[in-house]
């Protein structure tokens, strides 16, 4: 379930006119901003940017990239943003890193839905002049690449139907590629980029019951510094198995390193707010016997805890 709180009706126009006031003069009214855009779903954000661009002849999130700076300026503009814009933006930041955070990537790739997925291609070609496959594949060599590379590329069945025959021959497959320290095999590249994730979470419970333990486990003790190829895949099935579970370890590690990373803290809130945050934040409470809404409180400050804290569905 989402944390987003959002009135059911509102008016653009007014929101617009609002926003415009918290902009003006001398001064930007950042908890004006947080008001009105921390209680606003997707379709009435795009709603507010016709209003204000139609009132005013300017772009809306140019003006608040302008008015607002920091972590606060970078989490308000990738909310503002329609979804498949927004994760068009984060696949780009993501590649374009001098190490490419290949997690932003399967994240994008395994959790959305196929028709989310093609949108989000369709976003990144329209905003980049560039295909979402072409960035990937020129920015990463070897196993990555073709790991990637087929996850973008993919457009899984999203029904519910399963073949246990089917699950149980591919779970033996991705044992023996393991057993035989052979993970770039491309059956298990086929195998995780291109079956349903009904199919496949019928392959990895098939996998727990034949061997006794979870897949990831088994994919734990491989690889080293200089061969996170096995890191890559986790996440892969991670995102697949059990997203929730995945994003609380996410928010977990963003939040434990010696310094908060605050680019991961603010995309899984932006991402998942308005989808199923509030289970991630009570898996987080039964994994750590804290509240995450009293973390990002500890953890953040000023308007941009004020506005993850309104994300998270409590003001601050």
């Amino acid at each position: 379930m989402a944390t987003l709180v959002a009135p059911p009706q509102h008016s653009p126009v007014e929101d617009a006119e609002a926003l415009y006031k918290a902009c003006k003069g001398w001064g930007t009214d950042e908890k004006g901003i947080i008001s009105i855009l921390g209680h606003r779903t997707a379709e009435q954000r795009q709603q507010i940017r016709i209003a204000y661009q139609d009132l005013h002849q300017e772009d809306l999130v140019k003006r608040l990239e302008s008015e607002l700076s920091g972590d606060f300026e970078k989490a308000v503009y990738r909310w503002i943003l329609e979804p498949a814009d927004r994760d068009a933006v984060l696949a780009h930041v993501a590649i374009k890193k001098l190490s490419p955070d290949y997690h932003v990537i399967i994240e994008i790739a395994c959790v959305r839905s196929p028709e989310e997925l093609l949108a989000v291609r369709r976003a990144y070609q329209a905003r980049y002049k560039r295909s979402l496959e072409e960035d990937v594949a020129a920015h990463t060599t070897g196993d990555f690449r073709k790991l990637l590379v087929a996850l973008v590329s993919a457009f899984r069945y999203a029904g519910g139907e399963i073949n246990e025959r089917l699950a149980k021959s591919e779970a033996d497959i991705l044992h023996d590629a393991i057993k035989d320290k052979a993970l770039n095999h491309d059956e298990v590249i086929r195998i995780l980029s291109t079956r349903s994730k009904a199919q496949l979470m019928a392959t990895f419970n098939r996998y727990r019951d034949e061997h006794n333990t979870s897949i990831t486990k088994n994919l734990l003790g491989e690889g080293d510094q200089n061969n996170e190829f096995p890191a890559a895949l986790r996440t892969t099935i991670r995102c697949i198995n059990n997203s929730n579970k995945y994003f609380e370890k996410v928010i977990r590690n963003a939040i434990k390193r010696l310094g908060t990373d605050e680019d991961a803290l603010t995309r899984v809130i932006i991402t998942r707010a308005e989808k199923d945050l509030k289970e991630i934040k009570e898996i987080y409470y039964n994994r750590n016997s804290v509240s995450l809404d009293h973390v990002v409180a500890k953890d953040t400050s000023g308007d941009y805890k004020a506005f993850l804290l309104t994300l998270l569905g409590k003001e601050d």
